[in-house]
């Protein structure tokens, strides 16, 4: 009995090291940028919902930017402070930014998509760059690196939202090594020519992509997925392109709290069940594989056949520093490798009580 349970331990280790052979094809990637340099005109859209502090911060970041022709685009979400007084401000010193305005007695009021399609509509360029009232770009150079990686045949690029590191926080570290391995993914799944996702902090495509599936039509129902939901519905083999030059990351401060982050959490895993099925046999299958391995290795630690499964376990864990080591590097976040098998043990648990706890309640959506 113990034989055959080893057995399959390995089985399940084998189908991890294909999966991280998946994550390589990022880990060595190479930055790819348009042969041709397009010096394209940009609209820059930020949608704000009660953000009059973030914005206050973010704006002076925006204005900053090198680009050389680009507008900015800030959608008020029916705020109930200062958001639009601070818009509105800034507006009436640089020429270059538009305000769209959502009142609450509008059709689908409370619907963070209806607004972004108001500010879509609005935008005065095709090439639209999207981030949120609490990231700013890690650089003067944002606009740049996500503009150049646009090409004839791309046409919407993904980009990395980072998350600043604090300081002897444990839920700081937890925090961006899930936002790491959920990035390593999606890049991943990008690379090979079946995107799945993105992260609204940090996207960029053409207002084609956008028509061309009707926008947020099919979905506009479901709070959640103005990003990975649109990523679904628009990308293909082709059209899609990622961006991961240092410059090009947006970054956010983190939750402070385990309770609100479990709630974040919570809201971005609610969409997973309307991806594309591949899309979620393959994040199904990585999950499922990564319980059994832990239970497994654990559980055949305290067995006769003890060394043979810590070989099987050493084994994995270090082919899995060499995939996530060199695709950490790549995102400017080093420091994770240093609690890599505990973070996968705790993140695992957590996506458990994700699940568990989505299937009795609803999460609560934008504000």
């Amino acid at each position: 009995m113990i034989t055959l349970l080893f057995y399959i331990f390995i089985a399940i280790a084998a189908i991890q090291i294909i999966y991280f052979s998946i994550f390589g094809v990022f880990a060595f990637a190479k930055i790819k940028r348009s042969k041709v340099q397009y010096d394209i005109p940009v609209s820059v859209i930020v949608c704000a919902k009660n953000e009059a502090e973030n914005l206050e911060k973010l704006i002076p970041e925006l204005l900053r930017q090198s680009y050389k022709k680009f507008e900015i685009v800030l959608i008020n979400d029916a705020s109930s402070d200062e958001t639009l007084e601070i818009m509105e401000r800034f507006q009436k010193k640089h020429d270059n930014i538009k305000i769209v305005n959502v009142e609450n007695n509008e059709a689908f009021w409370g619907n963070k998509k209806y607004a972004l399609t108001l500010g879509i509509k609005a935008a005065t360029h095709n090439y639209l760059l999207f981030t949120d009232a609490d990231c700013k770009p890690i650089s003067n150079h944002w606009i740049t690196e996500m503009s150049q990686c646009f090409s004839s045949d791309k046409k919407i690029i993904i980009g990395y939202g980072a998350y600043a590191k604090k300081k002897y926080s444990l839920l700081n570290i937890l925090i961006r090594f899930e936002t790491v391995m959920a990035a390593i993914q999606a890049f991943s799944y990008a690379k090979i020519g079946i995107p799945y996702t993105a992260v609204g902090r940090n996207l960029a495509y053409h207002r084609d992509e956008f028509y061309a599936v009707n926008g947020f039509v099919n979905h506009m129902k479901i709070r959640s997925g103005d990003d990975d939901l649109f990523i679904k519905d628009a990308t293909t083999r082709k059209n899609t392109a990622i961006c991961f030059s240092k410059d090009s990351f947006t970054i956010s401060q983190a939750k402070t709290g385990f309770i609100a982050w479990f709630r974040q959490k919570r809201r971005h895993v609610s969409t997973s069940s309307h991806y594309k099925f591949i899309h979620k046999f393959l994040l199904g299958f990585f999950y499922l594989t990564q319980v059994l391995f832990w239970i497994f290795a654990i559980g055949l630690l305290f067995t006769s056949m003890w060394q043979l499964a810590l070989c099987v376990l050493a084994f994995r864990i270090i082919f899995q520093y060499f995939i996530i080591g060199f695709a950490a590097s790549k995102l400017k976040e080093q420091d994770i490798l240093y609690f890599l098998p505990l973070l996968e043990i705790f993140l695992v648990i957590i996506h458990f009580g994700i699940f568990i706890t989505n299937l009795t309640s609803k999460p609560t959506h934008w504000k």
